[in-house]
């Protein structure tokens, strides 16, 4: 009786937590953790899983974005692409949910580039006059990890749409392409998300 109510309470946190990701943009993380504030819950309550939050992300798409989510999922993979031409010589990766398909107009992209030198995007940038923030953010082991964050216009949405740049070493690229608790892959190269583009599909 216990795990089923804090299955059933996991779930609604998933769901509050989902449309919170879709309707204002927000990661997983601070996601839940609204959730958990908006529903009255312990902080200490336990959390979904982000796979669990992606399925309710997908479900809430289905049922409340399916007619506009497709078309602005497929902006903003094409815009991931032109930064991936752009940024080719540091091995870029598109990770996150314009990778992964749940991605609306609020998402941002994530691309982690696998550099030799961890200074020689920062440096590219400056050369190329592109406003940018450094940052430390979460990596994809947990560990800090340093990011270059910037503002590109979608043309298709006819909106700027935050991109964010994240820097490892090159020898990391191993570890980063081990397929997740799915077997999917957890990011794709260039050619991977040409393809996605070329495809129009919502994977």
């Amino acid at each position: 009786m216990q795990n089923t109510r804090m299955e059933a309470m996991q779930l609604e946190i998933a769901a509050t937590a989902a449309r919170m990701v879709v309707e204002e943009g927000l990661e997983y993380g601070p996601a839940k953790r609204r959730a958990i504030k908006q529903l009255g819950l312990n902080s200490r309550s336990a959390l979904p899983d982000n796979d669990a939050v992606e399925e309710a992300v997908r479900d809430y798409i289905a049922l409340f974005c399916g007619d506009t989510q497709p078309a602005e999922l497929a902006a903003l993979r094409r815009l991931a692409v032109t930064w991936m031409e752009r940024l080719a010589e540091f091995r870029p990766y598109l990770g996150g949910a314009v990778w992964h398909g749940t991605a609306t107009r609020l998402s941002d992209i994530y691309l982690q580039l696998f550099c030799d030198d961890p200074k020689s995007a920062e440096i590219a940038m400056i050369e190329h006059r592109v406003d940018y923030v450094p940052r430390t953010v979460t990596g994809f082991h947990g560990e800090p990890v340093e990011a270059l964050s910037l503002s590109s216009m979608c043309p298709d949405l006819g909106e700027p749409v935050g991109v964010h740049l994240l820097i490892y070493d090159h020898d990391d690229v191993r570890g980063a392409l081990r397929p997740d608790a799915r077997g999917r892959p957890p990011r794709g190269d260039l050619a991977a998300v040409r393809a996605l583009v070329a495809g129009g599909g919502n994977d």
